[in-house]
């Protein structure tokens, strides 16, 4: 539509009528959606996750200005046909035809005019008005689809590897720091055909790592190329996640971060890579892939070596005058009385020793770390001190 037919079309529309028509967008919006996810089986499957433009994104932005539109008080509207196009793009990029994307268009227009209908007989709008909000309504939804086919055949004429460079491009701005505004984030993701979403969870893995491209969900971003490769899975890493993960690398070794809000990836794939490295050096197991959630605690306790190298340094001086059995011995003992608070039978039994043995233990171990053993927060630090390490003594290198 040419902006003097929208002036003229304004001109047709009574006032009134736009705010009726105004008024019944939320729930208008609602409907179109259900009935999008009941009529076309890719959107319903769809549902809940963040593989395509977001659909209640896409359908509450186009109805807005569609009202907008007939009411001549916005000559544009990029934020939607970005939308369009974004949802054109979708469907390029995980190798599907428009079906679709066009069934979902015709579902919405139907919707939409059955609303109208029944709003014109209620408040008896005229036959003339209504032809009008018809005519425009059927060459709005034209308009709208015009715009997904543009971003379906520009991505068509994309190849892998420049898909790929946006892909790349888009996740090293969401990585940058400090984060970028969310808003920044809207063109280029909408250049790449990907909806941006509120959580992500990132994914370290190894150098040189293997990595079959074409098995990764078409929403997650990858860079292989950077010299500790990555990888970004909008939302939750569910089951279906891992699934794609253990077709998408051979050698199977990864290790994925927290989810977290988007604007915090950056922190998610700084605790994925240093558990990384905790499983290349035998600390952690490999799981393949290796949770950050399940190993918080050790990642904790051994992120900054240094520092714990000045807690152990005056907390665990006394190791120094015991021989290596001596310091094992001493480290398994503590450490399971501090776990299980001080009761003998419990330290026992975690031990597989008799509990007069870990009386005789402790009495021996309380007169080199008598302060520490009567004092709450110091008996805190010492247990924390012992974990930390007893996971460093899996591997000298971590020492």
């Amino acid at each position: 539509m040419t902006l003097a037919g929208r002036d003229h079309l304004s001109e047709q529309i009574p006032p009134q009528v736009i705010a009726i028509l105004s008024a019944e967008l939320p729930s208008l919006a609602e409907d179109i959606i259900g009935e999008i996810r009941r009529s076309v089986p890719e959107y319903a499957r769809a549902a809940g996750t963040a593989k395509r433009p977001a659909i209640r994104v896409s359908v509450e932005q186009a109805m807005a200005a569609f009202v907008d539109q007939i009411s001549g008080t916005s000559d544009t509207h990029e934020r939607r046909d970005e939308l369009c196009r974004a949802l054109g793009r979708s469907e390029a990029y995980e190798g599907r035809s428009l079906d679709a994307l066009q069934a979902a268009y015709r579902v919405g227009v139907q919707i939409a005019w059955r609303r109208v209908a029944q709003v014109g007989r209620r408040r008896r709008l005229s036959s003339a008005v209504m032809t009008r909000l018809a005519d425009a309504l059927f060459a709005y939804i034209d308009e709208l689809a015009s715009l997904s086919v543009q971003g379906y055949l520009e991505a068509r004429s994309q190849s892998a590897d420049e898909i790929a460079g946006h892909h790349r491009r888009l996740l090293r701005l969401v990585l940058r720091r400090p984060g970028v505004p969310g808003t920044a984030l809207e063109r280029p993701a909408a250049e790449a055909g990907w909806t941006v979403p509120d959580e992500a969870t990132m994914i370290a893995l190894p150098v040189g790592t293997r990595c079959d491209r074409a098995a990764l969900d078409a929403d997650v971003l990858a860079d292989l190329g950077d010299a500790e490769p990555h990888l970004l899975v909008p939302g939750a890493f569910d089951e279906a996640r891992r699934e794609m993960l253990l077709r998408a690398l051979p050698e199977r070794r990864s290790v994925v971060g927290l989810t977290v809000p988007l604007a915090e990836a950056n922190d998610s794939l700084r605790w994925a890579r240093q558990a990384l490295a905790l499983v290349e050096a035998g600390v952690l197991e490999d799981a393949g892939p290796t949770l950050c959630e399940r190993h918080l605690l050790a990642l904790w306790l051994l992120s900054d070596g240094a520092l714990l190298d000045q807690v152990a340094r005056r907390r665990l001086a006394p190791f120094t005058r015991m021989s290596r059995t001596q310091r094992l011995r001493v480290t398994e003992t503590l450490g399971a009385w501090l776990e299980a608070q001080g009761n003998a039978v419990e330290t026992a039994r975690r031990l597989r020793v008799h509990p007069q043995t870990v009386r005789y233990r402790m009495r021996q171990i309380s007169e080199t770390f008598d302060e520490q053993l009567n004092d709450p927060d110091s008996r805190f630090v010492l247990d924390a001190v012992l974990r930390a390490h007893r996971l460093r003594e899996r591997r000298p290198s971590l020492r």
